[in-house]
């Protein structure tokens, strides 16, 4: 027996009253009932607990030792198929280990406080440098190093180190905020608009795709123009105001089409106006209205062709051009020498032929025509100026004061105006003397008066003060500031407001009236769309969402579907909001009679038709699928691999990510099932195989069963009955959205039915969801675990368990409703670092 476990045997049976015990001790318990399967020799499911030491001061170990007892008092280990422990034994060490758990995890509390101080993330940073310095779209991010991440989620203190390299990241992007903050030497010149008609509308005469993707029409017809006829046109004739442009592709590669000639002169917010209309295409080249809004948007680019480098990337938002005629107003946002483009959503996308030369053919017409918009005239104007000069950026870094002018004395009153707006808490004046020094250096060595001042808010910007959150303590003095920079961060991901500030000045953030209204507002709030985005993309794994393609062989209808893809994120996006808003309960997580859909996803789900591109609420048909996160296609999409599904893949997300089970990661001996796409074998079959081991069975009894009830949905999250492979089945053959002809085959059904841990059955996702439902506490307890997360940076403890089930009782006659649980997580010890005040 290894030295550790006899430490552990001898510490269980003569250390203190919290590791004593009768009958067993935690020592002799694991001794009877598990070295058999998990010592140096066995170590089943790679888990050797003789080399696992009995010293709970340790928080990896102590970790470890937790999910030892989770597993001891759910009945998992040792296996109820194996096991002999009487209730009274498995009490008995429960009891043991649970007050040994709880003790260290107390007695780390009480020393180190819950979790360390935590780095912002690269996000947090730049909010709040935009807000600090009113620069609501300044971009640097990408300049700074990609944050770790621990299951999904960035805010974890332990993984928001800091190295020199990012030292020198965080210089360099702060330096480059500071030098955008400040105002040259001379007003800039004042916007210019320019006005686009006729040819200049396009940059060709043509498209990827040929007449048929794009051409330009008078009185609804097409006007043929040669390369030969356009070098003859006078200026007059290209930009003809009664020509069109119409165009019937979608803004995907091969694909180049801005307002010709247009650049941005420099980095900034440019003013788009212009006016169109939704059109189809009929026989020869006629433009009809359209039956349905189309949706467009811009993409800001470099000015050159189809293989485009560098940032290409959505702005503006996304229009619906009618029918008629309607003019449109947005803002885009531009980098120097960047153009944007015509990017109409849900559009086809032409593909290469090789048969008879190479060349880019247009899908067949189908019976209504091709879809597309026609713009009559567009006219940009900027950069978009702010309404005074030196623009507000300039002022928070130099307040009135000519720099030319300045005085030592001016360097110092400027910089402790800085600090005080910039530091996340007060600042001693032992604090400040660095940062002083500095300046007064940089100046003495003949530095200018703004490089000199710069240094010191560069260095001020990078250091604890202004880059690090602390953990709130009780009798901290900065107590109420950590509490305003932790509630700001977790709802808003940026710096507090002057509100939320001042009450942190004046001490009241221990008040829980003051508290409560402070969320509501915070989560009514625009800048909540902070946390939606965030905490969909870490918790809900959206940021993983176009990781993989559907494969183009055996899901043709999806080839380069963006708009779709892009409506599934507003979907989830939309139903989280929702949900924290209107206090859903957390069940919704599982069931909703209702979902977030537009055209597109109304279609792709098979629901009732709706029009246009913004997400609407719309109740649910009876016996519907939908509704509720778990069939939702973001999630359905990213836990597939474009080719196929897995229940292994799915049902192992869904119980971490929702249901909060997750399982134990595979043995490293166990190689992964690969499905057949070939359509021979069900992934029923090749995991009944699989699992043929008592060691995989057990372990994959776990979330395979949820996984089986979402084969239903394919790679993209709509229904399907039978599966699709490429050689056997029934034959299906047609022509994709690009033009493509295609063929699969439909095969063998879909079997949805499972049986779960507690022996309860289902035959397809509707019984599933009714299953899961009927437990919301679990349900309301995982929320409340992510929760946490984000919030403090550090993960639930053991120490946490106790109150985190008083948050619970509290919610549970609301029906854990989720904006309640936020409530309950904020007013408590685990984010307040102590008790609030009635």
């Amino acid at each position: 027996m290894k030295a550790c476990f006899s430490a552990l045997l001898a510490a269980c049976t003569t250390a203190g009253p919290d590791l004593r015990s009768e009958p067993a001790s935690v020592g002799a318990f694991i001794h009877k009932h598990c070295i058999d399967c998990h010592d140096d020799s066995v170590s089943k499911g790679d888990f050797d607990i003789t080399a696992l030491p009995f010293e709970l001061s340790h928080a990896d170990t102590r970790g470890r030792w937790t999910r030892v007892f989770d597993q001891i008092e759910k009945g998992e280990m040792p296996p109820p198929e194996k096991s002999k422990v009487t209730t009274e034994e498995r009490e008995a060490v429960v009891s043991q280990l649970s007050a040994a758990l709880l003790a260290a995890s107390q007695a780390e509390t009480a020393k180190n406080g819950r979790g360390p101080v935590r780095r912002l993330t690269r996000v947090e940073f730049e909010n709040n440098l935009r807000v600090l310095l009113k620069l609501p779209h300044l971009d640097i991010r990408d300049k700074l190093p990609e944050d770790r991440d621990s299951h999904g989620f960035t805010k974890v203190s332990a993984l928001l180190d800091m190295s020199h390299v990012q030292l020198d990241a965080y210089l360099d992007a702060t330096e480059t905020a500071l030098r955008t903050a400040m105002a040259g030497s001379k007003p800039p010149a004042a916007p210019v608009t320019q006005r686009f008609t006729g040819t200049d509308l396009f940059p060709t005469l043509e498209t990827f795709g040929e007449r048929e993707a794009m051409f330009f029409a008078r009185d609804n017809r097409m006007v043929p123009i040669t390369n030969a006829q356009f070098k003859d046109m006078t200026p007059e004739q290209r930009c003809d105001s009664t020509l069109e442009m119409a165009l019937f592709r979608s803004a995907t590669w091969p694909y180049f089409g801005y307002p010709r000639g247009f650049r941005a002169r420099e980095s900034g917010a440019y003013r788009v106006r212009f006016a169109g209309r939704a059109v189809r295409q009929v026989r020869d080249f006629r433009l009809v209205p359209a039956h349905e809004p189309i949706a467009m948007s811009f993409r800001a680019r470099q000015p050159s062709g189809p293989d485009v480098s560098g940032d290409v990337r959505e702005t503006g938002g996304w229009m619906d051009l009618q029918p008629e005629t309607r003019e449109f107003e947005t803002t885009i946002h531009l980098k120097a020498g960047e153009t944007f483009e015509y990017s109409p959503l849900g559009l086809p996308v032409p593909f290469i032929r090789t048969d008879g030369g190479f060349f880019y053919d247009y899908p067949p017409m189908p019976p209504e025509g091709h879809r597309g918009v026609a713009i009559q005239w567009l006219e940009v104007t900027g950069p978009i100026r702010e309404k005074t000069w030196p623009p507000p950026s300039h002022h928070v870094l130099f307040d009135e004061v000519d720099v030319a002018k300045a005085t030592a004395a001016d360097a110092e009153r400027l910089y402790r105006r800085f600090a005080a707006r910039a530091a996340l808490r007060p600042m001693s004046e032992e604090a400040h003397q660095p940062f002083l020094k500095l300046i007064q250096a940089k100046m003495t060595a003949g530095a200018t008066f703004s490089d000199a001042l710069l240094a010191g808010y560069q260095a001020l910007l990078c250091s604890s003060h202004c880059l690090y959150l602390t953990e709130p303590r009780k009798d901290a003095p900065d107590a109420h500031f950590a509490i305003a920079n932790r509630l700001s961060h977790f709802l808003w991901n940026s710096r507090p407001d002057d509100e939320l500030a001042r009450l942190a000045r004046n001490g009241r953030l221990h008040d829980k009236a003051t508290l409560k209204a402070q969320t509501e507002r915070l989560i009514a709030d625009a800048r909540f769309e902070q946390f939606v985005r965030t905490f969909a993309d870490e918790w809900l794994d959206l940021r993983k969402l176009r990781r993989d393609i559907p494969d183009e062989r055996l899901y043709p209808e999806y080839r380069k579907d963006d708009y779709l893809v892009d409506s599934m994120e507003h979907e989830t996006r939309a139903f989280l909001r929702a949900m924290v808003r209107e206090n859903l309960p957390a069940s919704t997580v599982i069931a909703a009679g209702f979902t977030f859909v537009n055209d597109r996803l109304a279609a792709h789900y098979d629901l009732p038709r709706v029009s246009g591109s913004a997400m609407q609420r719309l109740t649910l048909p009876k016996g519907s699928p939908f509704g509720g996160l778990i069939t939702q296609a973001a999630l359905m999409k990213h836990t597939a691999n474009g080719t196929t599904t897995s229940p292994v893949l799915r049902g192992v997300w869904i119980m971490e990510k929702l249901l909060g089970q997750p399982p134990p990661p595979p043995p490293k001996s166990v190689p992964a099932v690969e499905p057949d796409i070939r359509g021979a074998t069900t992934i029923r079959a090749l995991l009944a195989k699989h699992t043929e081991s008592k060691t995989c069975a057990s372990c994959h009894a776990k979330f395979d069963p949820v996984g089986f009830a979402l084969e239903n949905f394919d790679v993209m999250g709509a229904w399907r009955d039978r599966y699709r492979g490429m050689e056997r089945g029934e034959k299906i053959t047609g022509i994709d959205p690009a033009g493509h002809p295609y063929t699969y085959f439909v095969g063998q059904p879909v079997d949805a039915s499972g049986k779960l841990p507690t022996g309860q059955t289902f035959r397809d996702i509707h019984e599933l969801k009714r299953l899961l439902a009927s437990n919301p506490r679990q349900l309301a307890r995982n929320l409340l675990h992510h929760l946490i997360l984000h919030a403090t940076g550090t993960p639930v403890g053991f120490a946490d368990r106790a109150e985190i089930e008083s948050m619970l009782d509290a919610c549970e006659s609301g029906g854990f409703g989720v904006q309640d649980l936020i409530h309950a997580l904020v007013q408590s010890r685990i984010f307040l670092g102590s008790e609030l005040q009635p």
